[in-house]
């Protein structure tokens, strides 16, 4: 409807209201959520907070327009520019429509939008999920997950993976699984299947429950059946986290995400509060090896203090200024963040390694190993995201003391695949066996030179993968605390000949499907 004049003003605050109570829940939302989540979550805060879409709104609403239609339009013009530019930002349309529609429903006072409850324990299907349904998924009542849209490395796959939840996505069929059909959902092999017979149910649930207890009967450090010892880590994140992760079975920390002390803030963390907040995690895992991934800003999270004014907007920002490459932009983030980890290792008995996201060139290794090597740290690393890294992982090794494959943005990068699209999902699948022969490079690269070399993307959550990546000479494996057991029980189970030959039968196959069905086959 046509707004008058005189309600301008009234309308245009509730515009900004809504706006704001859509920030704050999202706030708490992440607050209460696991670090990927509130990662995801707190990207969230960020758009929904930007002045740009309040303003928009608002001049929408003086012009005449009544403030669902506003926000709709403003909402509209942003997802626009969005999909303009492409690549990762191109996965924030789906947040933005997420945003959008709660900032509306705010406005009319309307519930928010989520997901149904039938009440019982059910398999959720879906054509995608926004970011803060994922976020919060609760594995007791949603046992498994199933989406038209997304692929392996999409937020909605991660997000569920990290709570424990079963997750087939970019199923094309999902569409024709109608409400009370029944479902058999294998979240390792990505298969589901409509209307099973009894007998595969039974066939299920038995192989299900015996990998529980082969999981649950095991504790203790990794190691194959002949005693090869492979470290198995957890990914942290979050602040609320630090207990559950703390006291999960684990031998330390492969992956701490340092974001969260960044994202969603105007100004950069001061050194002080830094070096609390790594103190609290130095502290829970004293005895244990905790390795820092120092800031991997920009791409899809991007900061407000990070981005020189003036500097044009990147139009591949996967591609842009982002983790290292910030540093080499505002030295003083690094430096602080440096300083602040020096003093929380301080006294620590805690074994502190620090590592370095999107490294490209030896040089760039070298030139960072030397800066925390003058701030009093002793073992400095670089990851692998890039096929460059991988393919001069002999040189990367020289310069610095570790090395640690990021799957997720290796795959990315090695295939020129969008993660965003639904129609390339196949090519992200971490069963690829030419991502497995960039694994394979890097680790034999570390072992010539006598470094260490982990793996802390998704692959090392899939049991049968652990074994393929232990097969491939990689010594750590970083994943949520929920995948360790079943990593742990698959470990043990075999010899490292036996994931020597796993290795060869998935790397010489033709595609990530066979590689993946051959290993099965020979794991049966």
């Amino acid at each position: 409807r046509a707004l008058p004049a005189a309600e301008a003003p009234a309308e245009a605050a509730a515009v900004r209201a809504a706006l704001k109570e859509v920030a704050v829940a999202l706030e708490q939302r992440a607050a209460a959520a696991p670090s990927l989540a509130a990662e995801v979550l707190s990207a969230q805060v960020m758009m929904v907070s930007d002045p740009a879409l309040a303003d928009r709104a608002e001049a929408l609403v003086h012009g005449g327009t009544d403030g669902p239609h506003a926000l709709m339009a403003a909402f509209g013009e942003f997802r626009a520019a969005l999909e303009a530019v492409g690549g990762l930002f191109a996965e924030r349309v789906a947040d933005l429509d997420d945003l959008r529609d709660r900032a509306v429903a705010r406005l009319l006072g309307l519930p928010m939008p989520g997901l149904p409850d039938p009440g019982h324990p059910h398999v959720l299907v879906a054509a995608d999920l926004a970011p803060a349904d994922t976020a919060l998924l609760d594995p007791a009542k949603v046992i498994a997950l199933v989406t038209e849209q997304g692929g392996p490395t999409s937020h909605t796959a991660i997000l569920a993976r990290s709570l424990g939840v079963p997750a087939v996505v970019g199923c094309p069929g999902a569409a024709a699984l109608t409400d009370g059909r029944l479902v058999l959902v294998d979240g390792a092999a990505g298969t589901v299947e409509a209307d099973p017979p009894p007998e595969s149910v039974a066939s299920a649930a038995a192989a299900q429950e015996q990998r529980r207890r082969r999981a649950a009967a095991l504790t203790g450090p990794g190691r194959t059946a002949d005693g090869h010892p492979v470290k198995l880590l957890i990914n942290l994140g979050a602040p609320n986290e630090l207990p559950a992760a703390a006291a999960a079975d684990s031998e330390g920390v492969g992956l701490f995400r340092t974001e969260f002390l960044f994202l969603d803030r105007a100004q950069a963390p001061t050194v002080e509060e830094q070096t609390a907040a790594y103190a609290r995690v130095f502290a829970a895992f004293a005895g244990r090896r905790v390795v820092v991934r120092t800031l991997d800003a920009g791409a899809d999270k991007p900061l407000q203090f990070a981005a020189p004014a003036g500097e044009a907007e990147e139009q591949n920002p996967a591609l842009g200024v982002r983790g290292l490459r910030t540093a080499a932009r505002d030295p003083k983030l690094l430096d602080d963040q440096l300083l602040a980890l020096a003093r929380a290792a301080e006294g620590s008995a805690t074994e502190v390694w620090v590592m370095a996201p999107m490294v490209s060139l030896p040089a760039e290794a070298a030139a960072f190993a030397e800066r925390v090597r003058a701030h009093g740290l002793p073992r400095a690393g670089a990851m692998v995201e890039v096929p460059a890294a991988a393919l001069r992982a002999g040189e990367l090794a020289q310069g610095c003391d570790f090395l640690s494959i990021g799957t997720n943005d290796l795959s990315q990068y090695a295939f020129a695949a969008d993660r965003t699209l639904t129609g390339l999902a196949a090519l992200l699948d971490p069963w690829q066996p030419a991502l497995l022969d960039l694994v394979h490079l890097t680790a034999e690269a570390g072992a010539r030179h006598g470094r260490p070399v982990g793996v802390c993307g998704e692959a090392a959550a899939d049991p049968a993968l652990a074994l393929v990546l232990t097969g491939l000479g990689v010594g750590s494996l970083s994943a949520a605390p929920g995948a360790l057991p079943e990593v742990r029980a698959a470990l043990a189970s075999r010899t490292l000949a036996d994931c020597r030959e796993l290795a060869r039968l998935a790397r010489t196959a033709p595609d990530a499907a066979t590689a993946r069905s051959r290993v099965r086959a020979a794991l049966a």
